[in-house]
């Protein structure tokens, strides 16, 4: 087992989920900035495309800066060799650590019989890590994936996980079936806990980490005590609140001026480095969680949906707001 980064790791380690549109190269600067998760990770990419001709517009989602490490590329797919390549070109750029995608719910991507579809086929589950085990060379290899496919099915999806000796395991607890729609089962944490420490209880065993409702740092540290979870992964709370990690500031004291300052400069980060790329709109469903919960905060988040279509636009819609 290659565990690189992962066994440096002070626990409990709390991580950065992988969003598409959401925690893209700007975004995590900005995260990296004002409130650093122990691990972060980029977008999920698509292992066929990065050994296609179009590669190099799929190799924007895998811009990184030093300030962001340990970071994890992630990945999805259901050819193996297609994974081999992909890890090759994942130690080239210099990246921390692999992670698979197998549970990933969107149609387009189950589509190909990756994401979620995996769960299905473990066999091709554990073929794909192996295929991807063997280009990442002494990077550690991950697997984030939910307890099952229409119903928990974690005591028999767990095992060919932990077979193939992963760093680590982030088990989203609910099914693919259950989407974000109910609340997490974070009873499946502790049993996948406990069937990790079944199959192995040495020094260098496959780390778990929960995924699903995390709102905090406190909230998370209530759900690794009642796991015994090696740590856990946090996606929705990091909109708005690039503050999330960090341990020295409580966001309810950030004052309105500071917060609508940082949504300035993640903006003008987004265009610097992905205004090429990507459409503008990407940053709109950031505008709804930076402008929330004060007065005339419907107002303004009004007036950039509508009327930003710039970095400049937005810093002049911020600036009246706060003249009035």
């Amino acid at each position: 087992m290659q565990t690189g980064f992962w066994k440096k790791l002070k626990k409990p380690i709390f991580t950065l989920a992988p969003m598409a549109n959401v925690t893209d190269a700007a975004f995590r600067r900005i995260i990296a900035k004002y409130g650093k998760p122990d691990v972060m990770w980029t977008e999920f990419v698509s292992c066929d495309g990065l050994v296609s001709r179009g590669k190099d517009k799929l190799l924007i989602d895998f811009m990184y800066t030093e300030s962001e490490r340990p970071i994890v590329a992630q990945i999805f797919g259901s050819k193996p060799e297609n994974f081999y390549k992909t890890a090759l070109l994942i130690q080239e750029l210099g990246f921390d650590g692999i992670d698979i995608n197998m549970g990933c719910p969107d149609r387009n991507v189950e589509k190909q019989g990756a994401g979620a579809c995996l769960m299905k086929n473990p066999l091709l589950a554990q073929e794909i890590i192996r295929a991807t085990q063997k280009g990442a060379g002494k990077l550690p290899v991950s697997v984030k994936t939910r307890i099952g496919y229409n119903k928990n099915t974690l005591s028999e999806w767990l095992p060919y996980l932990l077979e193939t000796g992963v760093a680590a395991i982030t088990v989203h607890a609910r099914t693919r079936k259950e989407m974000s729609l109910v609340p997490a089962n974070w009873d499946t944490v502790r049993d996948a806990v406990v069937m990790r420490d079944k199959y192995d209880n040495s020094e260098n065993k496959t780390l778990i980490l929960g995924n699903g409702d995390v709102k905090d740092l406190a909230d998370g540290e209530v759900k690794i005590k009642a796991t015994g979870a090696d740590g856990v992964m946090i996606g929705r709370g990091i909109f708005g609140n690039p503050w999330l990690f960090n341990r020295d500031v409580d966001v309810n004291t950030i004052s309105i001026k500071e917060k609508l300052s940082v949504m300035i400069e993640h903006t003008y980060m987004f265009e610097k480095i992905l205004g090429e790329h990507k459409n503008f709109d990407i940053m709109k469903k950031h505008y709804k969680a930076y402008v929330n919960g004060f007065d005339g905060a419907k107002e303004l988040r009004i007036k950039l949906m509508e009327g930003a279509k710039t970095a400049a636009d937005v810093e002049k819609i911020v600036i009246d707001f706060l003249r009035v």
